[in-house]
């Protein structure tokens, strides 16, 4: 049984595929300041954590985006939503999905 997200998820490219490994490796080499990556056996669906900077509204805060990277990466942007629960702010809807 699947659900119809991933029933209409196409495999990703090959370009798309070593592209995301390259990324992936340079992430656990040298990650970003305040964002962690959850390891997953899913390479087109990424769970990263953003730890809110000092000094701003989101200070000490951690949220949870999920990345979906589409077949054609990186000539596609990939869709990123905010999973539950998402931070206040006008630009991110109820949904975690970011305009």
């Amino acid at each position: 049984m699947t659900s119809s997200s991933t029933s209409s998820r196409k495999n990703l490219s090959k370009i798309a595929s070593n592209r995301l490994q390259k990324e992936l490796v340079e992430w656990q080499i040298n990650p970003p300041a305040g964002f962690n990556y959850k390891v997953s056996d899913n390479l087109q669906r990424w769970v990263i954590e953003v730890i809110g900077a000092p000094g701003t509204l989101y200070a000490n805060e951690t949220y949870k985006l999920q990345v979906d990277f589409p077949e054609h990466y990186p000539m596609e942007a990939p869709q990123v939503i905010f999973m539950n629960p998402a931070p206040m702010h006008p630009h991110i809807y109820s949904n975690g999905h970011i305009c």
